[in-house]
């Protein structure tokens, strides 16, 4: 289960996580929630495999995707890329985001100053 807040009205909301964990851009464990998973070329005989009718959902529209969890050592199939695989957004900037170079009037130099107190 997990539990969350409101941090208005303090209401504290129950939602069983595995059904969380289906949602979303990425790949993650359906067990403890993890993102640093593997994806798997066939099925390992050693490992368990996640079961239930999510999992096999998951397999039929993820066109058998396989994937493992290092840490649950749970197998299980999911339809979404790994979060390594997912494109990292490039920050656009905008002219109204940068600060406008402005010109710092500079002083005249003695030589330049002297130059013009002759020509007037």
């Amino acid at each position: 289960m997990a539990i969350y807040e409101c941090q208005k009205c303090e209401r504290e909301e129950l939602v069983p996580r595995r059904f969380r964990y289906h949602l979303g851009p990425t790949c993650r464990c359906p067990i403890c929630g993890t993102f640093r998973v593997v994806r798997l070329k066939q099925r390992d005989k050693i490992d368990r495999m996640h079961g239930g009718f999510l999992n096999l959902v998951e397999r039929v529209v993820g066109k058998n995707k396989l994937y493992h969890c290092r840490w649950c050592r749970l197998q299980y199939y999911d339809r979404r890329p790994l979060a390594s695989e997912m494109p990292v957004p490039v920050p656009t900037s905008t002219p109204a985001s940068q600060p406008a170079a402005t010109e710092v009037p500079q002083a005249p130099s003695p030589q330049e100053q002297h130059a013009t107190d002759h020509v007037q």
